[in-house]
Formats: structure tokens, C-alpha cells, sequence
């Protein structure tokens, strides 16, 4: 979401282009398909039948339209049901943690717990989160992301998701929705699909071939539908030329059809571009409800209601909306609990306007509960601190300079070390660069309960040691930090470079970064701090990928770190890693290039046209995969890190399973079901009387003087209204897809040996070659963190499914196992794999 949004309104699904040669396009589907439950859903769904069936159509309007920007306590709200006791729901941001409010969690970043490649710490995280949002009263979690995946490194909120390799963010997105579910919250994958850059995300096209959608962007997508995911929310960008939230193939066909996506589509914040239109291409709800941030005026709300009575939206679709939202709310059993939200998006006081944006109902907003601990996880500071240390990558570590042994003189330096002058949330969505970088800015941050700086951090533990520490915080007092430096047993050096949302620009990066340098002339504060001293130890906070090839092999650089954005706990996570109270055992979830060109894809800046159009030519083709096809030598490879100790890897073996065939789906569906019969009277919906509205907040209920007029069936799209059985994709029938693509077909196995004389961690990683001349080198396909004492081995095994050795074929719509040789290689990055065979 975000706090402004450009004018840019369309009515139609699809629009057309001014320029000769046509556009790329996205063919239409309809109709949208309604909820036919899974499994895990069939209790969940035969309770919001029955809910709805109860609902009138004013109601279920009223369940599907949020009432206007700040005219409820959440960022987001849809209407309440009073006659059935029925409140609000509640959306709220963020991916790491409860946003605008008070005694909460600031979790570290997606990028980093990523970086953890720990699958349980990815739960955990989730459960955390979950829980925090539950306990302050909220119903829907505006996180995990997976879009962006990160096309460019450049781009402004790559942080706030995991990975730009679709497994590693698969696995993120589905461990993170599983425990935020846990928890009683309904998660939201977002943002679908394409939004992979900040210039221009209201307005570009994103244009996406059906492989290159398949085998990366919709990937991690799939792996959060068969995860139960409640929500999924729709980006600002045009996707071949029609809005993400109106485009009924996305919607209608990718999501609800080939991944049978059994929960609701809610739109981004002013991402809601049409009414009729957006209805039947799939949107199932409207956030926050009015067209502009408080204009009171909604392409749903009323206007969704004379579409209902005047027939162009047809009642079995507006049943299928209110179906799938309340599936999502009784499939993590918020039924069974009753939070009321007690916290207030808009101010921190503890008394203040129900409605902020009008000024009315002044009453108590925020009863500032604290919600940092939990049963189950325990403490969540503690949590955090753990993923913040144990995503730490170690780059670097020369004559084995860490861990420290006791220093006697530390001399630590840069900004960001240190205290911002205003404080951790001293700007608003953070932003600003300033002071030690925790989190980037825009919506996904949430304010920081505290902040432990590196500074504070080093200097407990100097503290113990007897240790004297010096600090310069200035990056530009050149002549105190040489002399601060010149006499110190070890120089730590801090620091960064930050992004984030389009809607806030900082130090002129509007969002995506300008460039991938540091902030704060930091390549030439390292290069000073490097000139005088020797044992010189750099930690960088950043968003993503940063050049570091200026001073990467300086004889007195000994280590480097990049510890990304840890949230609260920094200090205090960078101090265990430093001194050897948690062995690293991180690995980077992108690439280090040498320069900004080795990544193959330039992000637009620059555009006059009306609609830019970004064409992803390099097909699957982003990260460590351009650099294989290129043969570039990078800084510091995909899954690369480094440990205390030393590990070996022996024993692949390679087991093959008694899978079954693939068959392709094939039948029909039920016919829509049809919940209620509402009048077609405009007198039935009318505002009660003597009803006292809210200045511009979005109701169902319509003026006479508005009342329906005729629309036939040329002014919707054909098929749109037709509601009897429908035909299954050959690749779908099953959340996820076709429930034979997650067939085990081989079990890959070997040993890791753990080589020092320390304990440690290490992630064992599996790839594949498809062999294809169109295919990657090689793609990631499993891994497993493990701990493992000095002298010790363990072994691991990572199942391969029918998916992971699969092509998608777009002639069958369906998945395909070709017939290139394939052959799995096992090892500690993504080139450094001493283990290969060829499967059989």
C-alpha cells in the first residue's frame, strides 16, 4: 500500500495503446471462478456459506468495500454487519511487524530471513508476526511479498520480500503464511504480479511471457496458494497491458483457475481501477474503498449495488466474494476468538477520532497493548535477535581476524553505527537515512519499540572484556577517524544503502535505489578507515546487492559482513556474530556483482510514455542465473558464506521413487452456486431513516436519484456472467496446481562433515540442470540448514518433485519433464558444488 496515489482511472480490463506497433496483451477469461473448497477448506467453506447465505446484498457489499482511507482505526476496514454482530475487519500492514503502532516487535526484513535459509525460522518469524497482529486486534496481515522477487537489484522494495530465486522465496512465502495463520491471522501473499520496480508502478506495463511467468514470477505464488494462504493482493502495475486488478487472465485464470486459489483478491491501496469490470475480472475486495484517498467516492460501496440489481454483476459473483473472505476468516478460526482492534493507525494518543480523516467520534483509539510475547514462541525479542544474528553472512575473514579474542583497543566508526538525532522513528515509514539502518522505508516498516545499535552493542561486550572502544559517527570527520583508527587493534566500520516505497523519496532515490553504491560516501569512509589500520572490519547494512570491488581486496580489510536490515536487535545480533557467540552460518540470498551491467536487466527511470512499456526480454534469466548465462565472475555468489569452521561434502546419493504418471487434469467444475435472490427494487436500498452517515465514508446503500439503469449483455465481457460448469486446466485442479506436480520423484542425499574445531551451521544446497538450450545453468531446488559439532557429520536429504524437474510448456498449457539429460549438483553456493550425478 502507500500513502498517495497517481490519478490514473480506467473502466475497461484492457487498454489499448497509442503507439503503431501493438502493445502485448493479456487474453481475457472469464468467468471468474467460484470457491470449490480443497481439503483443508471444506470446514471453512461450509461455514461462510451458511454465514452468507445469511447476508443480504447490501451486507455482503458492505463485506466486500472498505469504507475510505483513515475513517477506521486500520489502514484498511470493509464495512461491519451489525445485525449479526459482524465487526469490521481489519487490515493492516506489515511484512515485519504491526505497523503505526506502539509496543510491538520490528522484526528484521524478508531479505534476511531469507538469508537465514532456515526453514523453522521462517515459521517462527510468521507465528511472531501472526500472533502481534492478532493480539492488537488485526484480521488480515498485509504480508509475506513475493513481488517484488527482485528483477532488479536496484529495486526499492526487494527488501520487504526474500529472494530473487523463486524456490528460496517459495519456501519463505509458504513457512511465513503457515505460521502467521497459526497464529489466527489471515497472511496476504502480495504484490500480484509484476510490480518489480517503484518508478512508474502505477502507471508501466509489466510484459510477461506465459514460461517466464510460470518459471519464476508466479513460482513462489503457487507455493503460497498450497499453503493456505487467506488473502493475496493485487499490484499497482499494468500486466500486458491491463491492470493487475482487473486482469481476468491473472485473476480469473492464473490464480483462481490454474493454482485454484481458494481465498480472496483484495486490490493494493488505490491499485482499484474499475467497478463492473474489476468485479467480474476477480477483485473480491476494494482497499481502502474509495477511488481517491478520502474522496468518499468508490467504484464499489453503491455503485457495486446498482450493479448487482441492474444485473451487470451477477449475484452468484458477489456470493463467491463474500464466500472467499469469509472461508479465509473461519480457516484460521478468528470465529473462535473476538480481538477487537485496540490500537489507532493515526495517532499514538490514547484518546482520539474514530473517524481521523472527518474528525468525528472522539473516544478511546489505543489502549496500547503489548503485545511482544507470546505462548508459545516466548519471548520475540529474543526471536529477533536470533534471525538477525543468524542472518549475517560472513564474506570475508582473513588469517581468521573473526571472532574478536578480547581486543584491547576498538576503534568502531560511520553513522551508521550509531543513533539517528531524531530518534529510531524519528521520520515517518522511516524515512530517511540516518543513524543505523534497520529497515527500509514506505509501508512494509512498522516503528521500532527500541533500537540496539551496533555501538551499543560492541561496547557491552567491550564492557566485559575490559576492552577500550573509541567511536567517530560522523562518516565525514576524516581527520578524527584516522587518528580514532591509527591506534586501534581492530577498526569496525559501519555502512549502508537503503530504499524503499515510490510515495517517499530520500536523499533523490524515490523509492528504487539510483544506484548501488553505499549511502553516506561510505566506499570512501571504508578506503579511509582501510589507509590506517590494519585489521580494518567492514559490516554492511543494506537493502540488497552493493558494489564493493573498490576496496574488497585491500590488504587491510580482514572481513567483511553484510548483516541487510536486522530490525530491533541489531546491535545486539552483530555483537554475537562478532565475538563468536553465534557462529555465521548465513548465505546470501542474491549475488555480489563487480558492477551495476552484470545483472543484465536495467531498471527504467526515465519514461514519457503514457504507459511504459517493460518488456522482461531476459525471460527467467535474473540474479545468479544472467550471471551463469553470461560466465560473469561475481563479487560473491547466490548462497555464498562463510563459517567459523570448515565443512566437506561427501555420499550423494540419489534415490529415485515409485511416482506414478502424470495426468493432466481434465473435467468440469459444479455450476456457481447461488446464495440469495435480492430485489431489484432501488426503494429496498435506500439509507435507513434518519440514518446519521459519516462525512465521506463508503456506504452500500444508494440515492434514488441514482437508481439503476438497463445494461445488457454487450457491456460485459462474454462469458463474464456465466455461471454453469466450467472446464479445469490441464496444470490445475488443486491448490497450487495440479496436485501430481508435487510428487516426489527422487531423493537426493548426502553428508556434510563438519572439518574445524568449532560448531557450527551450514547450508547444504541442491540444484538442477534441466539441460534444455533454453534452461538456466543450473537452479536451486532444496536445501537444508544444519548444526553440526567439530569432527561430526550429518546427512540431509531434499526431495525433488515433479515440479522442480518440470518445463512449462505453453502449447499444453501444462508441465512438461523434457527429455535433456538432467543432473542434480549438491554443494555450498551456487559455484561451489563438489557433488554431481546425472539422474537416471
Amino acid at each position: 500500500m502507500l500513502t498517495r496515489i497517481a490519478p490514473v482511472v480506467l473502466f475497461l480490463a484492457t487498454i489499448c495503446s497509442s503507439q503503431s506497433t501493438p502493445n502485448p496483451s493479456s487474453p481475457p477469461k472469464y468467468p471468474s471462478p467460484w470457491l470449490s473448497p480443497a481439503r483443508d477448506w471444506e470446514s471453512a467453506y461450509e461455514k461462510a456459506r451458511d454465514f452468507v447465505g445469511q447476508l443480504t446484498l447490501l451486507e455482503k457489499v458492505n463485506l466486500t468495500t472498505g469504507v475510505g482511507w483513515q475513517q477506521e482505526q486500520c489502514v484498511g476496514n470493509v464495512g461491519s454487519i451489525p445485525r449479526l454482530g459482524f465487526r469490521s475487519l481489519c487490515m493492516q500492514d506489515s511484512p515485519l511487524g504491526v505497523r503505526f503502532t506502539d509496543y510491538n516487535t520490528a522484526f528484521p526484513a524478508g531479505v534476511n530471513v531469507a538469508a537465514t535459509w532456515d526453514r523453522g525460522l521462517m515459521y517462527a518469524r510468521g507465528y511472531a508476526m501472526g500472533a502481534e497482529h492478532r493480539a492488537k486486534g488485526v484480521n488480515v496481515q498485509l504480508g509475506p511479498v513475493a513481488g517484488p522477487i527482485g528483477r532488479h537489484p536496484e529495486g526499492g522494495r526487494n527488501w520487504e520480500g526474500f529472494s530473487p530465486d523463486p524456490v528460496l522465496t517459495g519456501i519463505g512465502m509458504a513457512q511465513t503464511i503457515k505460521g502467521i495463520q497459526d497464529a489466527g491471522t489471515i497472511a496476504c501473499a502480495k504484490h500480484f504480479i509484476g510490480n518489480e520496480q517503484e518508478h512508474f508502478r502505477s502507471t508501466s506495463s509489466s510484459n510477461i511471457d506465459d514460461v517466464t511467468m510460470h518459471e519464476l514470477y508466479l513460482w513462489p505464488f503457487a507455493d503460497s496458494v498450497r499453503a493456505g494462504v487467506g488473502s493475496i493482493m493485487c499490484s499497482y502495475n499494468l500486466l500486458n497491458n491491463s491492470y493487475a486488478c482487473q486482469n481476468s487472465y491473472a485473476l480469473n485464470y492464473l490464480l483462481k483457475s490454474e493454482l485454484d486459489f481458494q481465498g480472496f483478491v483484495m486490490s493494493d491501496w488505490g491499485a482499484h481501477h474499475s467497478g463492473v469490470g474489476a468485479a467480474l475480472a476477480g477483485l473480491d475486495m476494494s482497499m481502502p474503498g474509495d477511488m481517491f484517498f478520502g474522496s468518499g467516492v468508490s467504484y464499489w460501496g453503491a455503485s457495486l449495488t446498482r450493479a448487482v440489481m441492474n444485473g451487470s454483476v451477477p449475484e452468484w459473483r458477489i456470493d463467491d466474494m463474500a464466500v472467499r473472505i469469509m472461508a479465509a476468516y473461519y480457516k484460521v478460526g478468528q470465529d473462535q476468538t473476538n480481538i477487537p482492534t485496540n490500537f489507532d493507525s493515526w495517532t499514538l494518543d490514547t484518546y482520539g477520532y474514530q473517524h481521523f480523516l472527518v474528525r468525528e467520534d472522539y473516544t478511546l483509539v489505543n489502549q496500547h497493548v503489548d503485545v511482544r510475547n507470546d505462548p508459545k514462541i516466548g519471548s520475540h525479542a529474543a526471536l529477533a535477535r536470533e534471525v538477525a544474528a543468524k542472518s549475517v553472512v560472513l564474506l570475508k575473514n582473513f588469517n581468521n581476524t573473526l571472532p574478536l579474542k578480547k581486543p584491547r583497543q576498538i576503534a568502531v566508526i560511520g553513522e551508521d553505527a550509531g543513533e539517528a538525532p531524531y530518534g529510531p522513528n524519528g521520520c515517518a515509514d522511516r524515512g530517511c537515512d540516518s543513524g543505523t539502518l534497520a529497515m527500509g522505508w514506505g509501508s512494509g516498516t512498522a516503528n521500532f519499540p527500541y533500537l540496539v545499535t551496533p555501538l551499543t552493542g560492541i561496547q557491552n561486550r567491550a564492557l566485559l572484556d575490559g576492552s577500550v572502544l573509541s567511536s567517530v559517527t560522523d562518516n565525514y570527520a576524516y581527520s578524527q577517524i584516522n587518528t580514532t583508527v591509527s591506534t586501534a587493534e581492530v577498526a569496525i566500520v559501519f555502512v549502508n544503502a537503503d530504499s524503499g516505497e515510490e510515495y517517499i523519496t530520500v536523499d533523490k532515490n524515490t523509492g528504487d535505489r539510483n544506484n548501488l553504491t553505499f549511502w553516506g560516501n561510505g566506499d570512501r569512509l571504508i578506503s579511509t578507515v582501510a589507509a590506517n589500520n590494519k585489521n580494518t572490519v567492514v559490516v554492511m547494512h543494506t537493502v540488497g546487492p552493493v558494489i564493493i570491488e573498490p576496496w574488497v581486496n585491500h590488504p587491510n580489510i580482514t572481513a567483511i559482513l553484510w548483516a541487510g536490515l536486522p530490525g530491533e536487535q541489531s546491535g545486539n545480533s552483530i555483537a554475537d556474530i562478532l565475538y563468536g557467540y553465534v557462529n555465521p552460518g548465513a548465505k546470501l540470498p542474491f549475488t555480489m556483482g563487480k558492477k551495476s551491467s552484470d545483472w543484465g536487466v536495467g531498471l527504467l527511470y526515465d519514461s514519457k510514455d503514457q504507459v511504459p512499456q517493460i518488456t522482461y526480454k531476459e525471460g527467467v534469466f535474473i540474479d545468479y542465473r544472467a550471471f551463469d548465462k553470461a560466465d560473469i565472475e561475481p563479487t560473491y555468489e547466490f548462497g555464498y558464506g562463510l563459517s567459523y569452521t570448515t565443512f566437506n561434502y561427501s555420499n550423494l546419493r540419489i534415490t529415485k521413487t515409485q511416482a506414478g504418471p502424470y495426468v493432466p487434469m481434465s473435467g468440469n467444475t459444479k455450476a456457481a452456486p447461488i446464495l440469495g435472490n435480492s430485489s431489484t427494487n432501488p426503494a429496498d436500498y435506500q439509507f435507513p431513516p434518519g440514518f446519521n452517515q459519516i462525512e465521506r465514508y463508503i456506504y452500500p446503500w444508494i440515492n434514488l436519484t441514482n437508481s439503476p439503469g438497463n445494461q445488457g449483455p454487450s457491456d460485459v465481457p462474454d462469458g463474464a456472467r456465466d455461471r454453469s460448469p466450467q472446464r479445469l486446466p490441464p496444470a490445475g485442479g488443486s491448490p497450487g496446481g495440479n496436485a501430481q506436480l508435487y510428487d516426489v520423484l527422487y531423493e537426493v542425499t548426502a553428508t556434510v562433515t563438519n572439518t574445524g574445531s568449532v560448531a557450527g551451521e551450514e547450508v547444504a544446497q541442491v540444484y538442477i540442470s534441466l539441460g534444455g538450450p533454453n534452461d538456466p545453468k543450473i537452479m536451486l531446488r532444496g536445501f537444508e540448514r544444519l548444526s553440526i559439532q567439530p569432527g561430526g557429520s550429518a546427512s540431509f536429504t531434499v526431495d525433488l518433485t515433479r515440479r522442480d524437474l518440470s518445463n512449462w510448456d505453453p502449447a499444453s498449457q501444462d508441465w512438461i519433464i523434457t527429455n535433456y539429460a538432467k543432473t542434480v549438483y549438491v554443494g555450498s553456493s551456487s559455484r561451489k558444488l563438489p557433488l554431481q550425478m546425472k539422474l537416471g
